[in-house]
Order: C-alpha cells, then structure tokens, then sequence
C-alpha cells in the first residue's frame, strides 16, 4: 500500500498567496539599492504557508525587532538550528509528520522514498537548492571514500543496507531500500537532523574532485587542518552554525566568525515560509546570542539581559526569576520537562561484581528497591508538588502512555518491598541493615557526574527512605567522561542520571531507548555494546526478558505499518514496566521559560525537549514576533 504525503494537508497550504509588497525592515535598504531581488522573486514558486491560528492566542506579526538569548559556550550556536528547525519534514506541536522545506513525499512501506523540491527555492545566498545539494552529498560526501565518514548513519540502513540514490529531476530525489527502514523520515525531522543534502555550489571548492588543486592546497594551509577532507567536513557543519560563509536554509544565518562572546544571527533573505498574509518569515529580523558562564546565566536572565530563555534554567530559579518580572518586563512561564523522569537510578545488570550483578539481575530486588522509595515526599519537598510521581516510562502526553506503565511498582509500600528482600533471603545483622548472600553489607554505591543538584537532593531524600528497607546507599561523584566509562565497563554497580530524553514519542519513533542498544545505555552498557557492534564486542544478552526486547525491536524495524508499531511499542513498554530495569522517581517536572513581554507568539505552556521537540522548534520561532 503506498502512503502518500503531498501533504500541506489541503491544496489551500501548498498554493501561496502573493509576496507582500513590503520588506523586512533588515532587507529593505538591499532591496531599493538593488543588492537584494525583490521578496517575491527570493521566494519559491510555492512557499510554506504557516497559518497563525489567532483562536490558539497568536497572531500575525509583524517584522523587524532582535531576539536576545543566552548560551554558555560557542558549541551551543548549534541550539540555532534546533531552535529554527526547519526541515525536510517537521513535526507540528501535536507530533504530527508534515512537509517543511519538502514541496511533498512520498513513503512506499517505509521502503521507497521519494522527496520533491519546491520550484525556485534557494539558499541563503541566492543559490538554488536543487536535487544536486543531494546527489553531491550522497556521491561525494557519505559514500566518497576518501572522506573516511566510518560509514553510513544508523538511519541510513536497513537490515544492515544501504539505500539506492536516485536523482529523478531536477527537484525530485528517491531513496529505496531493500527491506523497511522507518527510521528515516523521523531522523529527517529530528532536532539535529539527518544530513542528506547540503550546499554544494559552495562546498564544491573545497573538494578535491571540482577545486583547483592548488588553491585547494592553499586553503588547506590556511586552516591548518591535515588535508582537504578536515578543509571539507570543517566548512559544512551545517548542524554546528559555525561557518557565517556557508549557505543554509534555516530562518536565520550566522553572521560571526568564532570565537567571539556575541553572535548575530540575520534573517535569511531567501527564507521558504511565509504567513497566512503573504509576509514571509521569519517575523523577527535577528537574534543575537549572548555567551556567558553557564552559572550565572539564571542571574542575568532575572536581570533582563534575555528575551526568550530556557536553556540554563532551572525549577530552583523559578522564584528568583519571577522576582523580576515587573522590574524588568519579562514573564515566567512554566513548561513541561520532556525526560521520561527527571532523575532515575540505574542498577548496572552488567556490573563486574559477580554477587552484586546477581542481585540486580533479581528482579524482586528492583522493584523492592523501587516501593521503598517516597516519591510523595520527594516531589513535595524538591518540586512544590507540581511533578508526577511515577515510574520512569513515556510521559502521559505521550499517545503510549498508560496508567499502569506509569504505577508500575511506584507506589511506596514498605511492607511490600521488605516482604520481596526476606524471600530474596537478604538478612539482616544486629543493626537492623540487611546483608548480601556472600555476607557483605548491603551498601549500594550511587555514581553520578555530580552535575545536578536535583540529582543529589534526590538521593538525599532515597538514602532516608532506604535505610528504612536495611539498605546503606552511598553516593560518589566523577567527571562525566569517567563516569561514562566506568558504567561501560562495568565497574559501577548504580548510576543515577535522567529518564529517556523522548518522553512523549509516538508508535512511530524509535524505541531504542527502551531495549539494549547503545554502549551509553546505563542500566545493561554490555549488552548496548553487543547490539550495536553486532556481536563483535560487549556481552551476549543471557536475561530473557532483556532478548525480549531486542526481538521485539528487531520486529519494529522491519515492520511497514502503524498498527505493528504501536503494538510492538506496548509491548515494549509493558516488559519495562514489570521488570523495573530503571527505578524512575518522579516525571513532568517544570522547567522556567522567561519570555519577553514584547516577544509574541511563544506558547503558554510547552514540551521542554531536545528530540523531537526542538526545545523552541516545533513551536515555530519563525513565527515568534517583538512588538516594539
């Protein structure tokens, strides 16, 4: 069955109206001096047409006016594109897939791919964006062996294999595979997104294959990189917005050289959307970012150095910040934090410690851990009551969510959780603390990165509530990359770390947060291992249940329809659920987002998540306007 989406929903969103006679304030100088064509001949033929639905509490804009933010480092310029998001196909607020910078697609059972170009779209530089921009990435950067890329993106596979590229037109481009791939289309719209196009009129003279090969030489000397592949990959980062002189396609360009402790990003003249009135977008002419300590950003957005501000913030800042929202005329709004939980503790099932291994691999012991935790108290004393108590699963946005995956073993039942350690046989000595079966105290190393100060606090409150269960919990801290590596190698039996970062995924996002698949996974990192080197390194599953999983992934991957999907998923989340491979505390905590009260159009309420959120991104920033 072939699914098509030449979608803009009704013919209504794909035909434009008429390019509004007036100019952005940015452009309008270029444009009467004649360095700039005309709004209507910088369009495509057909433009996005976003549709400010005025009964949501937006309205149309209009242009001009800067958006001040704050970042702590310049690696973080790449928060731009996720805050931009503009994309092959996107995601709305409501998840749902729809052509962006695509004209339309095409999915023929998740196996053959055809995207189509809009007429008369270009890059930021006036450049067409045409099927070259991916023949040229397909051919000469992800299969050009010189470029030594390590292989194909995991999203680019199926079963192992790759796709066949075809250019059928000038504006049209197909990608097949031999077996379903439906991680495609949702790495397409990601918030960093799979890069299958990118801007070949510029990056062809920095390949060896079109540039002269002395002035290739040349700028290769000149950045003082190894050799014209490291001249390649520095100069079309496109994800990392570093490089003022590549051309995009997002709302906004670079403008900055790094380093520097202020960057201003300048509305893309050439820009694919437009309003329901012909203005095209993005609304605001500029965003200028701001780079500063990363702990003393909560500072200067309650003193009103930022129009729109999540990053960096915390529930902990919320009353400082609404402190200054009369003095420096900003509002404090609160959203949803998009993690499966905002803290959980992770048992290492592939700890090296055999007696310890054995324990968290009884799953009576998870979940006795799990009831002797008082997630009632925690979220009272740490979040004011406003979070959800329960286990660490999908969030109750999310269209997989059930009450039962959310009360799994959640409930703090002392009783209970005693009643499972005695069968286990764990007795306890003179002072009441239980001891394993080879005689050794009961004392549960906790390892964190010492990052968080939730984190912490929440322990604090578990170690009371443990004591309780004749368990000792102690907690050490160490630089992140030590503590990745440690996890990886089995050598901390505990971790504490956040929920899965999609929270709230439908039947049709990947579920590998859920099954043994990444090394980084910290609750089975050798069985990770094993599954993402094929075999070739890490441990062989020997859990049941955990292979369970596995299949069940294997399942989706291979399958074509929704319906498979979203029982596979159920399925998936049910086996999380009984088994308690992570202890989950509590989930839908708040994050302060502090909005200016000239910036319009940013929801009320909102998801806070990288993927597929885009923190800012399927809300349309571009849509965001300063009534000055």
């Amino acid at each position: 069955m072939r699914i098509f989406a030449v979608l803009m929903a009704l013919l209504a969103i794909v035909v434009a109206p008429a390019a509004n006679a007036e100019e952005a304030p940015l452009l309008a100088t270029a444009v009467s001096e004649g360095k700039l064509p005309a709004e209507a001949e910088r369009l495509p033929k057909e433009p996005k047409v976003v549709t400010i639905d005025e009964s949501t509490g937006r309205t149309a804009g209009k242009r001009g006016g800067t958006i001040r933010t704050l970042m702590s480092e310049q690696g973080d310029l790449r928060l731009m594109t996720v805050y931009g998001y503009a994309r092959l196909v996107a995601y709305n607020s409501a998840l749902e897939m729809q052509p962006d910078i695509l004209l339309s697609y095409e999915n023929d059972r998740n196996r053959v791919f055809t995207l189509r170009l809009r007429p008369g779209h270009k890059w930021s530089d006036g450049s067409p964006f045409t099927a070259e921009d991916f023949r040229f990435q397909w051919e000469d950067i992800l299969t050009d062996k010189d470029m030594d890329r390590g292989g194909l993106d995991s999203a680019l596979l199926a079963n192992g294999k790759g796709p066949k590229f075809e250019v059928i037109d000038d504006l049209t481009v197909r990608y097949t595979w031999e077996d379903p791939n439906p991680l495609f289309l949702p790495a397409l719209a990601g918030a960093r997104p799979l890069d299958i196009y990118s801007a070949s009129a510029y990056l062809k003279q920095f390949h060896a294959k079109y540039a002269d090969a002395a002035k290739l030489e040349a700028e290769v000397q000149k950045e003082k990189v190894k050799d014209w592949t490291r001249l390649q990959i520095r100069k079309g980062r496109s994800y990392r917005f570093e490089n003022p002189d590549l051309p995009t396609l997002q709302p906004w360009t670079n403008t900055t050289n790094p380093p520097s402790s202020r960057y201003v990003f300048k509305r893309n003249p050439y820009y694919h959307k437009v309003d329901q009135n012909g203005l095209q977008l993005p609304y605001v002419d500029q965003v200028v970012v701001n780079i500063a300590e990363s702990s003393i950003i909560p500072a200067k957005t309650g003193s009103g150095e930022s129009d729109l501000q999540e990053r960096y913030l915390s529930f902990a800042d919320y009353t400082f910040l609404k402190e200054g929202e009369k003095r420096n005329n900003y509002t404090v709004r609160l959203w949803t934090v998009g993690k499966g939980s905002a803290v959980a503790i992770y048992p290492n099932l592939n700890a090296n410690d055999e007696g310890w291994r054995k324990l968290f691999r009884d799953v009576r012991f998870r979940r006795a851990l799990s009831l002797g935790i008082d997630r009632s108290e925690i979220n009272q004393v740490l979040f004011a009551g406003l979070a959800k108590e329960g286990a660490s699963t999908v969030l109750p946005g999310s269209p997989l969510y059930r009450d039962e995956l959310g009360n799994a073993y959640a409930e703090f039942d002392l009783e209970k959780a005693n009643a499972l350690l005695d069968e286990m046989g764990l007795t306890r000595d003179a002072n009441g603390m239980r001891k394993m079966p080879d005689g050794r105290s009961l004392d549960i190393i906790v390892e964190s990165t010492g990052e968080s100060t939730m984190e912490a606090d929440v322990l604090e409150l578990v170690t009371e509530d443990w004591k309780k269960l004749g368990i000792k919990l102690l907690t050490r801290t160490s630089q992140r990359d030590i503590f990745r590596s440690r996890v990886a190698a089995g050598e901390t039996n505990m971790s504490v770390w956040a929920g899965v970062d999609n929270g709230a995924p439908t039947a049709e996002f990947n579920p590998q947060e859920f099954v043994p698949s990444d090394p980084y996974q910290l609750q089975w990192p050798m069985w990770g291992t094993y599954i993402s080197s094929q075999g070739t390194a890490g441990q062989k599953i020997d859990l049941p249940e955990a292979q369970k999983l596995v299949d069940l992934y294997k399942q989706w991957l291979s399958s074509e329809d929704s319906a498979a999907h979203e029982k596979i998923w159920s399925e998936i989340l049910d086996i999380n659920a009984d088994q308690v491979f992570s202890i989950g505390i509590v989930t839908a905590t708040l994050v302060p987002v502090v909005i200016s009260n000239k910036l319009k159009n940013v929801p009320a309420e909102g998801i806070s998540s990288f993927d597929p959120y885009g923190y800012f991104g399927v809300y349309e920033m571009d849509a965001f306007w300063m009534d000055e």
